[in-house]
């Protein structure tokens, strides 16, 4: 029987509609209106595509990978001046990251990624009044 990974990579693109997902290690390919659609469809693919294997994927294996444009094209209510101010970032050069004039370093997309889901949780744990 075949190991299969704790986490799956999938690649995600913004599109026109929506979003294209791809879990590439198992040739699953898939789109959705939004992110929780795109999550059901890839949750559907990948259980139809393993079934016959007796594998079930949930959602907590899917590891969502977007890249730097994708995101603050999709999330524009995070600012990457603000962003970049937060995590002591030159804000031209996270701007030259988000155009794509640039590459991050993975040290770099981890402090990004860092800054975006401690911004994260600040919000979830708000109450506005």
């Amino acid at each position: 029987m075949r190991k299969y990974p704790t986490f799956i990579n999938v690649t995600v693109e913004k599109t026109e509609t929506g979003f294209s997902a791809m879990a590439e290690q198992f040739s699953v390919y898939t789109t959705g209106r939004d992110i929780a659609d795109l999550y059901s469809n890839l949750i559907e693919s990948l259980n139809f595509a393993l079934e016959d294997e007796g594998y079930e994927v949930s959602t907590k294996q899917l590891k969502l990978n977007l890249d730097l444009q994708q995101f603050f094209k999709h999330y524009k209510v995070l600012n990457a001046n603000f962003l970049a101010k937060r995590i002591g970032m030159n804000p031209t050069l996270l701007s030259q990251y988000v155009s794509g004039k640039k590459q991050p370093s993975p040290k770099q997309v981890q402090k990004i990624v860092n800054g975006i889901q401690k911004i994260g949780r600040e919000l979830s744990e708000l109450s506005l009044v």
